[in-house]
């Protein structure tokens, strides 16, 4: 039986169909339910005291105690998050968990002066048809340079990718600055992703070829995913990220690549 594409696609979506179509049916097409992830609300925790930094204190004053200030309050509200209890930590891992978020919006500094930012835009949702497909994204912050140019950034509280990897996590970026050129009608001088974690500035160039790229790779995406669906065959892609899906008992792949080391054992 045909399965029911998505209404939008997403940068987000685009990486989780090319990763591994099958996870992406079992998640985006199916909507099964998965359990909450501890690196994903620690995200969400961060973003939102970077977002209340720029939101809420004017240049000048956004230091590290004004950042410390915001993350107290989403921390605060993330304690009734559904998703957050569901977790079931206790005082230290919860001590751990903040103490790290801590050190992530701390580093945040180490990057960048936030004074010297102009902001024009936090947390911004664009959206546009581009071909047979309706593309949306967020863009952390959207800032404009004192050139009048249009600059993306992206916040990661995960690890930066090796030199190997680094083109495949800066293919997403061109989504956003395809939206800015879709919706804003122009193309921002660069989108820089900003890894927390390490801490480490990586910045794409986006450039007419480049986004002429991403509305070619968007098409073939949506393509896949129609075809996908109008068959309904959802191939498993097996990897490293196997070792972390939350489908693994539904996923032949995975049972198959599991019976030799059974076996060994």
């Amino acid at each position: 039986m045909p399965a029911t594409p998505p209404r939008t696609l997403s940068p987000s979506k685009v990486s989780s169909f090319t990763d591994c179509p099958l996870a992406f049916r079992f998640s985006i097409i199916d909507r099964l339910p998965e359990p909450p992830s501890p690196h994903a609300l620690k995200g969400t925790l961060v973003h939102a005291a970077l977002e209340g930094l720029f939101w809420h204190h004017p240049a000048g004053e956004r230091t590290r105690e004004a950042a410390g200030h915001e993350l107290a309050l989403a921390w605060s509200a993330l304690q009734s998050d559904p998703e957050f209890t569901a977790l079931g930590m206790g005082a230290e891992q919860e001590t751990a968990f903040f103490d790290d978020a801590r050190l992530l919006v701390s580093n945040y500094f180490e990057l960048e002066d936030p004074d010297a930012v102009r902001a024009v835009g936090v947390e911004l949702g664009l959206e546009s048809v581009v071909g047979d497909v309706r593309l949306r994204g967020i863009i952390d912050r959207l800032d404009l340079t004192d050139e009048g140019d249009l600059v993306v950034i992206d916040y990661k509280t995960g690890r930066a990718p090796s030199a190997r990897f680094e083109h495949g996590r800066l293919t997403g970026v061109h989504a956003y600055a395809l939206l800015c050129e879709r919706v804003l009608g122009r193309i921002p001088v660069e989108v820089r992703l900003l890894h927390l974690r390490d801490p480490v500035s990586i910045t794409a160039l986006p450039s007419e070829q480049s986004l002429r790229g991403q509305r070619q790779r968007t098409a073939a995406v949506w393509q896949a995913i129609v075809r996908a669906c109008d068959r309904d065959d959802f191939r498993p892609r097996p990897g490293p990220l196997c070792r972390s899906c939350n489908f693994q008992s539904l996923c032949p792949a995975f049972e198959s690549a599991a019976e030799p080391a059974l076996v060994a054992s």
